[in-house]
């Protein structure tokens, strides 16, 4: 028998809806919502979860009380791509390296559309109370991305960090959500000479259980 979550995240695959996007239809800041929804950790409001289901073409009561991913192997396969999740990424390593690879996700054909994706497992503190240790985040590759946005960051050779970007005039700043952790500040030339390199922006956050 299927759990509410689990029908909430079958039905938004199913209708290729990303949880930002669901997120901002139903007047949430963050996907972070949608993510405990799906995960269980809490349940919509009955007022939410009616809008939720106007959205997502369902029976409220279904919803709560039904397996809907009974369909799943039919209809999942079809409106689903599977990406890596890694462990880590590293400079000078390939984000496709085999040994790298730790587990898959699903992600929908119309993000699928949008580029080339992979997920990674989220190691440390830095950024809770958004992202915790063991979270995984689906990241689109890309080499830039807006400043507000959450990336993943390789900076001087070493493993790659998720940091949310800040542009000023004359650099970029990575900065940790927990404010226990100081800023990471570069500028124009450190960026070169470091180097620092954004490689992706954070999607989609698919949280841990338990």
């Amino acid at each position: 028998m299927a759990s509410l979550g689990e029908n909430i995240r079958f039905l938004r695959i199913k209708h290729g809806y990303s949880q930002d996007y669901i997120a901002e239809q139903l007047g949430y800041k963050s996907f972070t919502t949608i993510q405990k929804w799906e995960s269980g950790v809490s349940e919509p409001p009955v007022k939410k979860l009616k809008e939720l289901s106007l959205l997502l073409n369902a029976d409220m009561n279904d919803m709560a009380n039904s397996d809907l991913t009974i369909e799943k192997n039919n209809i999942c396969e079809k409106l689903s791509v599977t990406i890596p999740v890694l462990g880590r990424v590293a400079a000078g390593v390939p984000i496709e390296a085999v040994e790298n690879i730790i587990d898959t996700e699903e992600i929908t054909l119309e993000m699928a559309k949008t580029g080339e994706f992979f997920g990674l497992k989220i190691k440390g503190d830095s950024m809770e109370p958004r992202i915790y240790d063991g979270d995984v985040v689906i990241v689109r590759k890309q080499e830039d991305a807006e400043s507000g946005d959450i990336v993943i960051a390789l900076v001087n050779g070493n493993d790659a960090v998720c940091k949310r970007l800040t542009k000023y005039a004359g650099g970029i700043g990575l900065l940790s959500l927990n404010n226990r952790y100081e800023p990471m500040m570069f500028t124009e030339e450190d960026i070169l000479s470091k180097p620092v390199k954004i490689i992706g922006k954070v999607i989609e956050l698919r949280g841990k259980l338990g």
